[in-house]
């Protein structure tokens, strides 16, 4: 998923939002407020997740009271809520992406500063928890710092004041709309990675829309490319999910001619969503058959339009049988492209045959092809 206007304007800063965009703050929001809710005998809905997403926190207390019409004011409502959350900005993990994006920043100079809804005392906490971070700002700015919060442009005009770098030369990286709002009405080019599903279509005011910071060109915007890629792919930090193979959509050798080796979600729903939806691969470790290539898709498959987030492994391995319900474990280590809708199966198909083909030539290289021994696999081979 990218969308891209033409760019003509040549970028000497970045200005970076937290809550979604750096850190991914929503989960935790949503467990909270599921546990929570039940005391006033509410279930949490995360369809509404987007009426206190780039809020402040008293907006998205207002919101919540309001929506499940709940018997406390909004501030004895978020006075129950601040303690619970202070206890878990420890457990909050970063953005795939966000560590190589400020680490990049800071090694080529490039100012950047930190602007967020959240209060500085709140921004200061999360972000000691990301080792590096914190120095690597030049300003810092929380949202009790300036009178109007996002979506009004005020919190961007300061942190392009602090830097002394003038608003046309600022890029603004957000996940929500009132975000994207202010850093337009700022007269700033922005970059949106939305951080709910399903969303690029409300984003038509920013600049550009990405599926995560993994996908960030630089480049475009005059700054300072990435050089991490690796013949088409890029290396990430190994994760690891598995489980017995179950029957999914069945398209896939029906419809597509691909044999995937579906797993369920169920379990792992916490793990996916730590992940962009996008095509990764790896290796694959099959219950007394072996261990293989793999390339597999995580997200929402546009062009069948899933309505939920799933994993769809290929096997890069001719099975002469099905293996249903043998236990399956995949070490994913190499990134490839965002997930996209393409106008026919058969540009669809030709492309995930592209992501065969470079999935795997790339698990030769010793950069990838060491994690073939992972402990994972083996323990099940």
């Amino acid at each position: 998923m990218s969308m891209a206007k033409p760019l003509s304007k040549l970028m000497s800063c970045v200005i970076l939002d937290l809550d979604g965009t750096l850190i991914n703050t929503d989960g935790i929001v949503c467990d909270v407020l599921r546990v929570h809710l039940v005391k006033f005998g509410k279930k949490w809905d995360g369809k509404k997740a987007h009426r206190i997403v780039g809020k402040t926190p008293y907006e998205a207390a207002a919101a919540i009271v309001e929506d499940y019409e709940l018997p406390v004011t909004t501030d004895e409502f978020l006075s129950e809520l601040t303690p619970i959350f202070s206890k878990k900005w420890g457990s909050i993990k970063g953005q795939p992406g966000a560590n190589r994006l400020i680490n990049h920043l800071r090694s080529h100079a490039v100012p950047i500063a930190l602007a967020s809804n959240s209060s500085k005392e709140n921004v200061e906490t999360k972000i000691s928890f990301h080792r590096g971070w914190k120095e690597s700002f030049s300003v810092i700015l929380g949202g009790d710092e300036v009178t109007n919060g996002k979506p009004s442009p005020e919190i961007y005009l300061e942190a392009a004041k602090r830097l002394k770098m003038d608003t046309s030369t600022c890029l603004v990286i957000e996940d929500s709309l009132p975000g994207v709002t202010a850093g337009k009405a700022a007269g700033m080019e922005v970059v949106a990675v939305p951080s709910l599903p399903k969303q690029t279509d409300v984003f038509t005011s920013a600049d550009e829309v990405i599926n995560s910071l993994l996908d960030l060109k630089l480049e475009k915007w005059g700054l300072p490319a990435f050089e991490d890629w690796v013949e088409g792919t890029l290396p990430i930090e190994p994760w690891s999910i598995g489980g017995p193979v179950i029957k999914g959509f069945g398209r896939g050798s029906k419809v597509l001619g691909i044999p995937t080796a579906n797993l369920s979600t169920e379990a792992y729903s916490d793990v996916l969503s730590e992940h962009p939806s996008g095509v990764y691969f790896g290796w694959a470790g099959l219950a007394g058959r072996g261990i293989y290539k793999m390339v597999m898709s995580v997200g929402w498959n546009p062009y069948f339009n899933n309505s939920e987030k799933t994993i769809e492994p290929w096997l890069l391995h001719d099975f002469d049988e099905d293996f249903y319900g043998e236990d399956l474990r995949l070490v994913i280590v190499g990134y490839i492209r965002p997930e996209a809708n393409f106008p026919s199966l058969e540009s669809l198909v030709a492309k995930i045959h592209e992501d065969k083909k470079i999935a795997e030539e790339a698990l030769e290289l010793p950069l990838y092809l060491k994690y073939r021994d992972d402990s994972y696999l083996k323990q099940n081979c």
